[in-house]
């Protein structure tokens, strides 16, 4: 038996996510828990730093020893197990080789959603630049999915994504860091329609690849919104759904919560990570 089975014998929507922890409640572990309990699933973590955040701008990072994060997973994974696993803010180099080799060791086979988080939506950076490296040539290749926006995705493979056409030959080069899938997320480019692509390894060029396109919603309670989407695409593939479902089910779940956003603070505001629950 693996340890990343837990003893289980049928899936059970087990997310154990792996990112910094958000004061405000909006983003990284904080919503990441939200969502996966919100579509039904099981939330463990282990928590790569602490920051002091809120919907303007990360005030400070506390940081995490590397050796207590593999601490974390190690127990976790022999104890409870996981069906799906998603990484978000990882920092730094050491501690992205420490989640890397830890998921070799208890988690080989399961699931991976790599959120490759980079910047906050304020502007903070939360990915080191030697990190980057470590990012690309470790942990993106053990990845079921990677979920970049257009900026860490211009970062990661090298190339200029300034509009739509673009999108196709940047997933491309994205896949060939070694990934299974790319859900490559067009939400800066300019314009009413908001178009996401995911592509296959297994296609090349068209094949492989499928738009889905929304229309924008103008507003700014997005704070979090890729942390959200991992975690709930994470929570997917965790009750067995498929890639193409787990994202489609995933996206409208942001949708809904942005939709019905509260409201709260001074800058990019949450999300409703619980309007899928029914109240008295």
């Amino acid at each position: 038996m693996s340890a990343a089975s837990g003893g289980a014998a049928t899936k059970r929507g087990r997310v154990l996510i792996i990112a910094g922890s958000d004061s405000g409640g909006g983003a990284g572990i904080q919503a990441d828990i939200k969502a996966v309990t919100a579509l039904g699933g099981y939330a463990a973590t282990a928590i790569t730093a602490l920051t002091a955040q809120d919907t303007v701008t990360v005030h400070a990072i506390h940081e995490v020893p590397a050796e207590f994060i593999a601490l974390q997973l190690r127990v976790v994974l022999q104890d409870i197990g996981a069906d799906a696993i998603k990484t978000g803010m990882l920092h730094r180099a050491d501690i992205i080789e420490a989640v890397a080799d830890a998921l070799k060791l208890y988690a080989p086979d399961v699931p991976l959603v790599v959120d490759p988080v980079m910047v906050a939506k304020g502007g903070a950076r939360l990915l080191q630049p030697q990190a980057e490296a470590a990012l690309r040539e470790i942990l993106i290749p053990r990845a079921t999915l990677i979920t970049p926006n257009l900026p860490e995705a211009e970062a990661l493979c090298g190339l200029s994504i300034p509009d739509a056409a673009a999108m196709p030959a940047a997933a491309q080069a994205l896949l060939k860091l070694g990934p299974k899938a790319v859900l490559l997320k067009g939400g800066h480019l300019p314009g009413e329609q908001l178009t996401d692509l995911l592509c296959d390894a297994q296609g090349s060029d068209a094949q492989g690849s499928e738009s889905f396109t929304s229309s924008k919603l103008h507003t700014s309670s997005t704070h979090g919104t890729g942390c959200t989407l991992a975690s709930a695409i994470a929570t997917g593939l965790a009750f067995g759904l498929s890639l193409h479902d787990a994202v489609v089910q995933a996206r409208a779940y942001v949708r809904r919560a942005i939709e019905t956003a509260p409201g709260f603070g001074h800058g990019h505001g949450p999300l409703n990570h619980a309007h899928m629950v029914k109240r008295d």
